[in-house]
């Protein structure tokens, strides 16, 4: 059995643990009634309150009132484990976009709550995955943290140019709209094959269109605009903060620069500061998610930051 949790919107520990126990309880369940059964036997003193849409084979949703008072961290970290006991399967528990936890009050804190229960399970897997591979890499790589060599590592790569043009051209194709392998495989030179800005542009070249309709360069150069256009405060958001040298090694690494920043002729091109300065400024910008380093090289993490640097003149 698998349970699958997004957990982006968990702002506390309480929040988590509320969510958690609610994705176990539903997803190891065929139906509502005996979603309110396991409820009743695996989990005591809740009061559950269950949702339900009008439209017929319409999803429902969980209200389980987990406080502190109410339940120890214990009991709702041992919750899919004692499931699986008693139903004789194994389950594996999948939480998305887990670098939540380290914005969290308390996170390390948390972190060895969850290790200290996690791995005495034997019946329960956890595949702890996030879109922040900096802060992922901190959580298992590091020694100091409780994570760290909690499980086997991997890091996917993106998905390959000739599978997203076969799948932006057959779902243009499935709603009578057409766009040519050309243009399928300019949206994934624009954004890298970055799988959420694949399947964002595609959607607003697509909204564009009336049934019958084939994309034009214009449809994509219009979306492609609209985009940058709805990112313009997040970045404006990430920039603020930033010392004109930082901002100055962005520029340099937009410009094509991706090694030998310490080299005298380049620190002076793009005014980066002494040479003792560089480490200084590369791990600032690891740290804001802002670039990555690939070797010995360093790239910008977000293709769109890259078009939208450049169309603002930075």
């Amino acid at each position: 059995m698998t349970v699958y949790l997004d957990i982006y919107t968990c702002r506390d520990e309480y929040d988590f643990y509320n969510a958690l126990a609610a994705a176990v309880l539903k997803q190891t369940a065929t139906r509502p009634e005996q979603w309110m059964e396991n409820a009743r036997d695996f989990i005591t003193r809740l009061t559950p309150k269950l949702s339900f849409s009008p439209e017929a084979n319409s999803d429902f949703s969980i209200s389980l009132g987990i406080t502190p008072r109410t339940h120890t961290p214990e009991e709702v970290l041992q919750l899919a484990e004692t499931v699986a006991i008693k139903r004789n399967k194994r389950i594996v528990v999948c939480l998305d976009e887990f670098q939540q936890i380290g914005e969290m009050t308390n996170s390390i804190s948390l972190q060895r709550q969850l290790r200290s229960v996690w791995q005495h399970q034997q019946h329960t897997s956890y595949c702890l995955f996030g879109s922040k591979r900096h802060v992922m890499s901190n959580f298992f790589q590091q020694r100091n943290m409780p994570f760290f060599q909690f499980g086997d590592i991997m890091t996917l790569q993106r998905i390959d140019t000739a599978t997203w043009i076969e799948y932006i051209t057959s779902h243009f194709e499935q709603r009578d709209r057409h766009i040519s392998s050309e243009l399928a495989h300019h949206i994934c030179d624009i954004t890298h094959n970055h799988s959420s800005y694949v399947q964002q542009l595609s959607w607003a070249v697509f909204t564009q269109l009336n049934p019958g309709q084939t994309v034009t360069q214009q449809h994509l150069q219009c979306a492609v605009n609209d985009m940058l256009d709805n990112l313009d405060n997040l970045f404006l958001q990430q920039i603020e903060p930033l010392s004109s040298y930082q901002l100055n090694m962005l520029r340099a690494i937009i410009h094509g620069t991706h090694t030998g920043f310490g080299v005298k002729n380049v620190r002076e091109r793009f005014n980066l500061g002494s040479a003792s300065n560089i480490a200084r400024l590369r791990t600032a910008l690891i740290d804001k998610e802002l670039i990555d380093q690939e070797g010995k090289e360093l790239h910008i993490t977000d293709p769109m930051f890259v078009l939208w640097f450049k169309r603002r003149g930075f």
